[in-house]
């Protein structure tokens, strides 16, 4: 298999893992019958997103690495939150 071939797999499977964030995030929501943003949906996210990163620079394309980069970081804020908020949480059941 040469080169070209191993990084369009790398890039197909960070596709695939990144809209796999969305096939997860529906069935949650359909099994709690409400819109929900599962844990899981934020790893899928960054693991997408690294994948594809990596492809990006690879192809050397500004455009997808600004954009993946940009993603990244907000996929890591949004975990730092729930995991604050978890961390909170904790501390509060703590001291009662």
């Amino acid at each position: 298999m040469d080169k070209e071939t191993i990084w369009l797999i790398i890039g197909l499977a960070g596709q695939a893992c990144f809209t796999s964030r969305f096939l997860v995030q529906w069935l949650v929501s359909e099994r709690q019958k409400k819109s929900v943003i599962p844990l899981a949906f934020w790893y899928f996210s960054i693991l997408g997103g690294l994948t594809l990163l990596s492809y990006a620079i690879y192809r050397r394309d500004p455009v997808f690495i600004l954009g993946q980069s940009t993603g990244l970081i907000i996929y890591l804020r949004n975990l730092y939150f729930i995991y604050r908020e978890k961390q909170k949480k904790s501390l509060c059941l703590k001291t009662d």
